[in-house]
């Protein structure tokens, strides 16, 4: 654009919103000029991380999981992008699902950053410190999960049968498949890692779960015209993003939490006291965000051959 271009684009731009572009013109004069370090707030990202012991490693566990939330934050991003798109085209569903898949895929590669990046010795001594604290507590994550599927995917699997979706979200929230990390289902008695998490985002939770049921990634692809659910790309898309999220990055964190705290002459707990290795593993719960993407011996087969892969399809029937 020409200088006049510009200048006539600024006074229109201004214009429609009832400003005088001179006064902001003006404003400009005094401005200072934008930095690296000011844009991506560099100060106050690395004045985020806070040690509670003395021990080097625990710097790692900290801002490993600092990425994370950013990384969770970016996907949750991409989502929105999907979901509040009106007459989406299959092309952009695509996009915006290879964009979340790249980032669970690096998600899933950077657990050797903790299963080889700590010392075990002191992983098991600042880890104490931690309870009854637990990454399980990530609202982030749990905002991926009900934004990409319809919540009955997520239920526990032993209560399916007894939810539709007359069902309340409350009763619906009680019986997701993560309460099994910290509730006694015989009292309803839950640990002190439930009953902070649940204090701390429940309403948000369930705010989130009237906001995404009827555009969430699964019930926006089941709403798109026949001729674009059958889309091979987009289906792939699909199927990456759940392979990569409920078996690929879901194990990567299995095998590096095993690494430390199946590494000792005992058992441990995780630290918020949840039976770690049925909750983790994908063949136990069988979170499938996308289920009629995939063939019954696939679905029967869910987290049993586990990073073994799965077949790129090359037509939709």
């Amino acid at each position: 654009m020409t200088r006049e271009e510009i200048l006539k684009a600024i006074d229109e731009k201004y214009e429609a919103m009832g400003q005088d572009a001179n006064t902001h013109l003006k404003g400009l004069l005094y401005a200072e000029p934008m930095t690296y370090w000011d844009f991506i707030q560099v100060d106050a990202l690395l004045g985020l991380q806070t040690q509670r012991t003395t021990l080097p490693d625990e710097m790692v566990f900290i801002m490993y999981h600092q990425i994370n939330e950013l990384l969770f934050k970016m996907i949750l991003w991409e989502i929105k992008q999907v979901s509040h798109t009106e007459n989406i085209k299959p092309e952009k569903f695509e996009i915006h699902l290879m964009r979340i898949s790249r980032y669970f895929d690096m998600l899933s590669d950077s657990f050797d950053v903790m299963g080889e990046g700590m010392e075990v010795e002191q992983y098991m001594k600042f880890r104490d410190t931690l309870t009854p604290a637990s990454g399980f507590q990530s609202a982030q994550y749990r905002m991926i999960e009900i934004a990409s599927t319809e919540l009955i995917n997520l239920i526990d699997f032993r209560f399916r049968k007894t939810i539709d979706r007359n069902t309340p979200y409350e009763h619906a929230f009680e019986h997701m498949y993560w309460q099994a990390a910290g509730k006694d289902y015989e009292t309803g008695k839950k640990n002190k890692l439930m009953q902070n998490f649940e204090k701390k985002y429940k309403k948000q939770l369930i705010d989130w779960m009237k906001a995404y049921n009827t555009v969430n990634l699964w019930t926006k692809f089941k709403e798109l015209p026949i001729e674009y659910q059958k889309n091979v790309k987009l289906v792939n898309a699909m199927r990456h993003y759940d392979h990569t999220v409920n078996i690929d990055w879901v194990m990567h964190h299995y095998d590096a939490a095993a690494k430390y705290l199946d590494s000792g002459p005992v058992e441990v707990e995780a630290t918020g006291g949840s039976d770690w290795h049925r909750y983790m593993h994908p063949r136990y719960q069988r979170r499938i965000f996308f289920p009629e993407l995939w063939s019954k011996d696939e679905l029967d087969n869910w987290g049993i051959n586990n990073l073994e892969g799965y077949k790129v399809l090359d037509k939709v029937d």
